[in-house]
This record gives C-alpha cells, structure tokens and sequence, in this order.
C-alpha cells in the first residue's frame, strides 16, 4: 500500500577534511618569521609589503575552516514540507522526491507532504490527470522513486488540522492502539483493526488509524506508517512499520507477493467447487464516496487483474458457508467482488450483496462478516517471519456461536498454492 526508505547519511568525511586542511595551515606562522628577518635590510619595502602580510595572512588562515562550519546546511524534511504547505495554495509547484520517499505510491507521498489536504482531494487531482512526474501523467497505484521531480497543480486548502495536539488525547490513543495491539518491536506493528474504524481519513472521517498513528510519533520525528490497507468495515490483521527502512522493505515484501495473507468469510450459499481459485479482472465504477469493483475484460481502461484462492471450511445447513480466502494479489475490495461474482456474497456486504429475498438467520447481524484472520510477513531485519493470527470481532464470534462453528477446525486454505 507509507510505500519510503531510509537514506541519511553522516557528512563525516567533509568535516574531517576540514579539520585537516586547518591543521595543515598553523604551520605557516613558522615560514613567516624568515620574511620579518629582512625588514631592517630593505625598509622602504617592509613598510609596504608588511601591511599588506598582515592583513592578508591573519584572514586566509581561519577562513578554510569557516565554510565546512558554516556552510548552508540541506533543510530537514520538516522544514522541506513546511515550505511546500507555504507555496501550497499558489500556483504550479515541482516537488523533488527524497531518498527515504522512494517506493512511496504518489497519493501517499503526497498525503505525507501536505497533512492539510482530505486524502479523496488528492485522489481527485491524481484521477483527473492533475499531476505529473518528470513531466509524464501519474497513474494512481504509480511508485516513486528517489530524484524524480512532481509537479503538483494548485490545490485548495481544505480546513487545516490543529497544529497543537493534546497531550490527554495522545495519550488515549496510544493506549487504544496497545490494546489492540498483537505484535511489536522496535520496527514492525501489527494491530487487531476493529470493524468500523477506518484506516485512513477522509471526506467526513475524522477517526482513523493513521491518525492515531501521530501520537506514536517518536523522538526521531519518524511516525508509523501503514503498510498496507483494510476496509473500513473488515477487522483484523493490519501492519504497521514503525521505522521508514521497515516501511520500504515491507512494502516490497507485499509487492512481491512474498507475504501469506488468510482471510475468514462467512457467505450465501455453500459453493459447488468446495476448493477453488477465482480469477478475474477488476475495474472501479462509481463515484470515489460510493465506488465499487466491477469484473472487466483483460484491456478496460482501470482494469487491473486480480487472484484469489478459497476453500470452504465449514458449512451451515446449506444455507451459509465458512470461507478461507488466499489473496495473491491485493486489489480494492478484491475479496467481497470475488466472492459476489462466483453467486455467494459475504454477509452484511452493502455493497456486493446483491441476492433477493435472502434473509438473515435469526440472531446474525447485519454487519461484513470478513476477517483478515492471518498474516505471515519477512521481518524487514532478520528476514524471519513474523507469524500473526487475530481472533474473531465480536459480531463474527456471535455467529458462529449461533451456527455451532468451530475455530479449531483444520483450514485446507494453509495448502493453497501461493501464486
């Protein structure tokens, strides 16, 4: 999905060699007393070119050492990104992406360079062709890459967040997120995202994951950033790198489809073909507020190809079915389009359940009944996988205790080929 790599680099070479070229030049005061020696042989001249020595020599010699201290220095990226929110509302600007921004997605680069701005703004401006890299159309899903130049139309300033943050509201939400927490060390998070909390903000959402995140902002300045994304109304499973080296190498680790995802679906119907695999192609219809995924042909314009591997675990008396769902590539709504196209939506769907006259079982809620059960991921420093299970939310859990599901059951979707 923060897609960032970390790049800072000491500038102990150029300081050393100041200090040596210093030292090189306090032997000249040694030279200089053979010239003092001549003075009383040829006065006329001492008068004249004696001056001259004294206020040139005395000048050059600390001045080598003035510029390595007091050389501009490059502004840090908060100052970078305070400027950029200065100019924002202006006219045209060219942002130059940095070292620890490559591998970013565009919209994301932008949402970390201007807080300011609603993300559906910014999916707006890059949707309508409104941004360039190094002069070409930037496409949505397009990565960045460290030196390139973007130029950024002028924007409208939606109204900006506060800029003082409360200590008492900081301090709420980190203990929010430690209790949801199921895996953390020094790089990777990994939390239990409930049903209904958005991971990202937008038009009208005020609370979000990544809005939490600032109050895990730490003394470095690095805040946490998502690594990939759920549905607002899917829980589970949500990775968090908490350095920006981990941010790029997990980025990665999803983009080469090297990461085990495992959803649970509980679906209309019990599916024919009890272990399957659905491939199609998805496209986005509808307006950004109420989109949704589409089958399309191989060639549609915004149709991108999408896999998914299934096996039904348990069912129902015909009537509903457990699903294990394998992911092997990762595209918007990708599972609930999947699972309505092959006739068996997920439950509490608004979107994709599309089957008339179809009733709930009495004490079911209404409510998507999708999981991102299980997440294996390399960790971004060992390289040895970190292996996370999240338990059922709690309108999922009343289901399958109505229905007699058992959790322990073997899931035939591990076996699942992985590309």
């Amino acid at each position: 999905m923060r897609k960032s790599g970390s790049g800072q680099n000491g500038a102990r070479g150029g300081r050393s060699g100041s200090r040596q070229g210093f030292r090189s030049r306090e032997d000249k005061p040694a030279r200089k007393t053979a010239p003092a020696k001549q003075r009383s042989t040829k006065p006329a001249a001492a008068k004249t070119r004696a001056p001259s020595a004294v206020r040139e020599k005395p000048a050059v010699r600390p001045q080598p050492s003035r510029p390595a201290a007091e050389a501009p220095q490059k502004p840090t990226r908060a100052q970078a990104r305070a400027e950029a929110q200065e100019v924002l509302a202006t006219g045209v600007q060219t942002l130059v992406v940095e070292p620890d921004e490559a591998d970013m997605r565009v919209d994301r680069f932008l949402v970390a360079r201007f807080p300011q701005l609603a993300f559906t703004h910014i999916q707006r401006i890059v949707r309508k062709g409104e941004l360039r890299i190094d002069g070409k159309r930037a496409q949505p899903n397009e990565r960045l890459v460290a030196g390139q130049k973007v130029r950024v139309p002028p924007l409208k300033l939606d109204q900006p967040r506060p800029v003082a943050r409360s200590a008492a509201k900081d301090q709420d939400e980190r203990d929010f997120l430690k209790s949801i927490t199921l895996y953390e060390d020094k790089d990777v998070l990994i939390i239990n995202k409930p049903m209904g909390l958005a991971v990202q903000g937008g038009s009208g959402t005020k609370r979000h994951v990544d809005g939490m995140l600032d109050s895990l902002t730490g003394e470095d300045g690095q805040k946490p950033r998502l690594v990939h994304r759920l549905d607002k109304d899917t829980a589970g499973c949500l990775v968090i790198a908490k350095t920006r080296f981990a941010a790029s190498t997990m980025a990665k680790s999803f983009r080469a489809r090297t990461t085990r995802k495992i959803y649970w679906a509980l679906v209309a119907g019990v599916p024919r073909v009890r272990q399957g695999r659905v491939s199609t192609y998805l496209a986005k219809e509808g307006e950004e507020g109420d989109a949704r995924m589409k089958v399309a042909q191989h060639g549609d314009e915004g149709a991108s190809h999408a896999l998914t591997y299934y096996a039904v675990i348990d069912t129902a008396a015909q009537k509903l079915a457990w699903l294990s769902l394998k992911p092997v590539t990762g595209r918007t709504h990708q599972l609930r389009a999947h699972a309505a196209h092959i006739g068996h939506p997920i439950v509490g769907d608004p979107k994709y359940f599309d089957i008339e006259n179809w009733e709930l079982p009495g004490g079911i809620q209404n409510k998507l009944h999708l999981l991102a059960r299980r997440i294996v991921i390399a960790h971004p420093r060992t390289g040895k996988p970190i292996d996370v299970t999240a338990p059922l939310p709690p309108h999922m859990q009343q289901s399958f205790n109505l229905l007699g599901l058992d959790t322990s059951q073997y899931d035939p979707i591990v076996e699942a080929p992985e590309d």
